[in-house]
């Protein structure tokens, strides 16, 4: 007869008893899993977090309350999560886990790693991480009402990076607010200024500089005492951005030089964030108009929406758009609010030009009003009951690993509306390592297109090694006969490289260059394709992305579009092959046969796109069959909803 402890067999919970594990993220998603793991039988926990607790986490991040603004997110989850179990051990690191102190050695001290994350950066180091250790790790994010869990053990399933993930939808305020670095983030927190000007303020969509942004303070204490600072009053009353802006009248003039003269200012004092970045450069109202040509004000050529306009020619659409906006919110009376509308023009020509001004401060190309309204979506709201039933997802799949029982482990999704048989979670075999994976093959290499003339170095490290291929501190060097360094690891070594192109050391078409990233233990072949036919904003291409090297759709499947998940950025773990144009409608795989399944038949079929500074996805139907529910059915139907959703926990 099976003895049992609780609900679980004796074995198993006196292996929970003494396992240990690693939760990476005390978040949406990390506050339930936490409590999950106490209730469970978990005792030895670490927990790692860099954030602090912001007021507009409360609503759903159940662990935290309003006494603990400003405090470690891993430190208070850990105390409540105490509360629940005295007994527990559970130690928390308030720090980046992308911090070389937690190298491989320290992920082998544990049995089981699971991740809830909120970026893309921060998953993909982890996955590489627990490869190297070779421990199992348990993936998950949610996006509004969906949700996924997968597993990933090196050797036996896709590892996070065996297939092309979407263009990151959802990113960290801090990102938004500090230190944007692509027209996207510039994109929302101008639509946030709208809001928190025009419409209904949300604490989720501060658009002044983060004071508590832990990348500025390495220091826990510092950080901690930062972000606490900026929550209490003293003898200064704040006001919310609204408030000041009535309080001006609404003064186009004082609004612009607030938003890009002083707070960029401001933003310059956190110097550390600006050590490894191109600092911004703040603008000044009166020296532009000063400085000002007539060419500037000439309207260019071709249609109105396609135009890029100058800088001046932005700050005047600001001007204008301001005084627009403030006359409607006058006919509407005191206390009115405006809805943002992409199809409102005043609006839409507020948002572009407030995104393009913080473009040009940010050193990023600026955009036409059209592009701005292509990207400018709908946003998601983060949902509790989501985060709970993924993290109780993570736990079931944890079960299974420390029963021995991995084969059985599944990627599940949760989906917004019943499939046909009327079932949300809808389970997928796991699908092995991918061949063609430039991470968890025996020797990953990879073959990039680009301009060796106008490539240079610093973008070769931060474009492509770090924010394309995930490494965090690469070391390069040229395979020449002579080992030539290119780029070093260690500070000040190569630092003179950076500002010359890559044909400046001999690289041409052909080339090899072995990049190495000692703390992931990673080692990335890149061959260098030269090219003077790159289309325009694009830096490189990933050869194998591009649409002449999709293989063709399956012709014996029906088609569904990707099922978008991924708490902040809407990343998919194992799910779907090539990359797509856009994956805006969500469809709903209808399968609960978990054996004849396989989680890339949950993805979509389509043509992949050129590379634009960032990846795309799209999955491709596996040869196994999958049911999909009729796009003409209300779900479906209800899931039409969702075209180009931005998703903002």
């Amino acid at each position: 007869m099976v003895q049992l402890v609780g609900s679980l067999r004796k074995e198993l919970a006196d292996s929970l008893s003494t396992c240990k594990v690693l939760v990476v993220g005390a978040g949406g998603i990390g506050c339930e899993l936490l409590k999950n793991l106490v209730l469970t039988g978990f005792k030895n926990i670490e927990v790692i977090d860099l954030d602090t607790i912001d007021v507009s986490n409360l609503n759903r991040q159940f662990l935290f309350q309003k006494k603990h603004v400003g405090k470690s997110k891993a430190q208070v989850a850990k105390e409540s999560a105490l509360q629940f179990c005295p007994s527990a051990n559970i130690t928390a690191y308030h720090d980046s886990v992308m911090n070389p102190d937690y190298n491989v050695e320290f992920f082998r001290k544990f049995m089981l790693v699971m991740n809830a994350l909120d970026n893309r950066a921060a998953r993909n180091h982890v996955n590489r991480m627990c490869l190297a250790a070779d421990i199992p790790l348990i993936e998950s994010g949610t996006a509004g009402y969906l949700g996924q869990v997968t597993v990933i053990k090196k050797g036996m399933t896709e590892c996070y990076e065996c297939q092309p993930k979407p263009t990151q939808k959802t990113f960290p305020g801090c990102t938004i607010r500090n230190t944007p670095s692509e027209p996207i983030h510039c994109i929302v927190w101008a639509k946030y200024l709208f809001n928190q000007l025009f419409g209904e303020e949300d604490a989720d969509q501060e658009v002044s500089p983060d004071t508590a942004d832990p990348e500025a303070a390495w220091n826990p204490e510092e950080t901690a005492a930062r972000a606490t600072a900026s929550e209490k009053d003293g003898d200064i009353k704040r006001i919310s951005t609204k408030e000041w802006a009535r309080s001006t009248g609404y003064d186009p003039i004082k609004l612009f030089n607030k938003l890009f003269k002083d707070d960029i200012m401001y933003l310059l004092t956190m110097d550390k964030l600006w050590k490894k970045r191109k600092a911004p450069t703040p603008l000044d109202w009166q020296q532009l108009e000063n400085s000002v040509r007539p060419q500037e004000e000439t309207p260019g050529l071709g249609l109105k929406d396609q135009q890029v306009l100058g800088v001046w020619g932005y700050c005047k659409l600001f001007q204008h758009s301001v005084e627009t906006l403030r006359s409607q919110l006058q006919e509407k009376g005191e206390g009115a609010e405006l809805v943002w509308d992409k199809d409102d023009p005043p609006a839409m020509d507020f948002v572009t030009a407030a995104a393009n001004l913080r473009m040009h401060i940010f050193s990023m190309n600026m955009k036409s009003r059209f592009d701005v309204k292509s990207m400018a979506g709908n946003i998601i709201p983060a949902i509790a009951t989501t985060n709970a039933v993924i993290a109780g997802l993570i736990v079931l799949e944890g079960l299974k690993i420390l029963s021995g029982e991995l084969e059985s482990c599944r990627t599940i999704f949760l989906n917004k509306c019943p499939n046909l048989r009327k079932k949300l979670l809808v389970p997928c075999v796991l699908d092995p390592p991918s061949a063609n994976c430039y991470v968890c093959t025996s020797k990953p290499e990879v073959t990039v297109k680009l301009n060796v003339h106008k490539t240079m170095v610093l973008s070769l490290q931060d474009r492509i090694l770090k924010e394309r291929f995930g490494m965090v501190a690469p070391d390069v060097q040229i395979e020449d006969g002579k080992g030539t360094i290119l780029i070093s690891s260690e500070e000040g070594e190569t630092e003179a490289n950076n500002s010359k192109f890559l044909s400046d050391f001999g690289i041409r078409n052909g080339s090899r260059l072995q990049a190495d990233d000692f703390l992931q233990d990673y080692t990335l072949l890149v061959n260098v394709l030269h090219t003077e036919e790159l289309e325009r904003d694009v830096e490189f291409e990933v050869v194998g992305e591009a649409p002449d090297k999709a293989p063709p759709p399956q012709t014996n499947q029906e088609e569904v579009n990707s099922i978008t998940n991924g708490n902040k950025d809407s990343a998919q773990p194992s799910t779907s092959s090539k990359a797509p144009p856009q994956d805006d409608d969500i469809m709903i795989v209808d399968s609960d046969e978990e054996e004849g399944v396989s989680s890339s038949s949950a993805a979509a079929v389509s043509s992949s796109s050129k590379r634009k500074h960032s990846d795309t996805e799209t999955g491709e139907t596996s040869t196994k069959r999958a049911r999909t529910e009729q796009s003409s059915s209300a779900a479906a139907s209800a899931d039409n909803d969702d075209d180009d959703i931005i998703a903002l926990d």
